[in-house]
């Protein structure tokens, strides 16, 4: 069964840093784009930051030289590197990766669970 599955929050003082992680198990012929989101309490879910297959990466602005999104092919791996942690920064972080699991199946789109990441002192 193809799941994806974050790893690496928790409670971080404002400045801080946190390295997310995103692996991808079971059964995967190729993994396209993959994608971080984040949901704070009371708002909607957003986007934060995709990188492609070929590694082109792009980031929201409110993230945009604090975070650095990153894979590794070998591994089926998606990692999220965020520095200078603000309190806006607190939610949590889902992966979302454009997934085709067989030679003979379409790519969709599959998401983990959800991890807490907080920004406090």
């Amino acid at each position: 069964q193809l799941q994806l599955v974050e790893s690496g929050g928790g409670l971080v003082q404002p400045g801080g840093s946190l390295r997310l992680s995103c692996a991808a198990s079971g059964s995967i012929f190729s993994i396209y784009n993959m994608n971080w989101y984040r949901q704070a309490p009371g708002k909607q879910r957003e986007w934060v930051a995709r990188i492609t297959t070929g590694g082109s990466t792009n980031y929201a602005d409110s993230v945009k030289g604090r975070f650095t999104v990153s894979r590794d092919n070998a591994n089926e791996t998606m990692y999220l590197q965020m520095n200078s942690l603000k309190p806006g920064d607190t939610a949590v972080y889902y992966c979302a990766c454009n997934i085709r699991p067989t030679l003979h199946s379409n790519s969709r789109y599959y998401w983990g669970q959800g991890i807490q990441v907080t920004v406090s002192s």
